[in-house]
């Protein structure tokens, strides 16, 4: 397999309906917005999906959410240490870095695609582990092109947790979702960074594939299945390692305007592309 040898750029185009793309914990999970009123999506959150995605493609992923583990291991610990290899160079009285680090690469893509610290205490005698692996991948917060509407209802439940409880269909709680909102993020390929996790030309085809079809077995009771969709896909690849613009100038190609002053779907909205000289850039339309 081909070390990634040119610099990746990249932007996402998505459109919320409906749905809770990202709830914020300090704010009784409501979707996230700003202090201006626009949307937030994380890149931890974007990070989740892109992982998932992988999963399903049949990838080995390294951080899997408890719901969707395919192993029998209950922590990152367990999974680290049920590597033959892995294990083999945390045995040792001193770990050598570069070892653990080509061997985490290899087995798993989202560590040598967006990196991971990796800190276990010692035990029988071995060394304890404290290993950071930067990745190649990295990913903006989505942002939505316009300040978003951000709707709550009261909900109830019409059954009793436990034996006895008397509340009942009485028991209050809120629910909340985007009306509408599209949500652009950016992201690049770094090949100084590739070099050192091994990270290839074949595994950005898999971030790609993941990206088209990024809300693909995402459904939950915030999410519907179809309330959340990617529309665009926009794929620069440079020509050098280093690149021949910077990621910032690659990004600001892309121009995103509303039409109206509430826009309900991205027909409301006019998407210009800037051709940048000599710089090719592939326009995907989402799954």
């Amino acid at each position: 397999m081909t070390i990634l040898n040119k610099k990746i750029d990249f932007a996402v185009l998505v459109s919320v309906n409906n749905a809770n793309p990202n709830g914020d914990p300090l704010n009784g999970n409501r979707p996230r917005q700003n202090y201006e009123g626009f949307g937030e999506i994380s890149d931890v959150a974007i990070k989740r999906k892109i992982r998932n995605r992988l999963q399903d493609m049949g990838e080995s992923i390294f951080v899997q959410s408890n719901d969707r583990r395919t192993d029998e291991f209950n922590s990152l610990r367990e999974r680290a240490d049920s590597n033959a290899k892995l294990k083999e160079v945390t045995s040792q009285k001193k770990v050598v870095e570069d070892d653990f680090i080509d061997v985490a690469c290899s087995e798993w893509i989202d560590v040598r695609s967006f990196g991971q610290v990796f800190a276990f205490k010692g035990k029988s005698g071995a060394a304890g582990v404290s290993v950071g692996v930067r990745g190649p991948v990295s990913i903006h917060t989505a942002v939505s092109i316009n300040p978003i509407n951000s709707t709550s209802m009261q909900i109830t439940k019409s059954v009793n947790t436990e034996t006895g409880d008397k509340k009942g269909s009485d028991t209050m709680g809120l629910k909340h979702r985007v009306d509408f909102g599209l949500y652009i993020f950016y992201g690049s390929i770094n090949t100084q960074l590739a070099e050192k996790t091994k990270f290839t030309m074949e595994d950005s085809e898999k971030i790609k594939e993941a990206l088209v079809s990024l809300f693909e077995n995402d459904v939950s009771s915030a999410r519907p299945d179809g309330s959340m969709e990617v529309n665009k896909v926009y794929w620069w690849e440079h020509r050098t390692k280093m690149g021949q613009y910077s990621s910032a100038k690659v990004h600001r190609s892309l121009e995103v305007t509303q039409n109206i002053e509430e826009p309900k779907s991205i027909d409301d909205f006019t998407i210009t592309l800037h051709q940048l000289d000599g710089l090719q850039v592939e326009e995907i339309d989402g799954k």
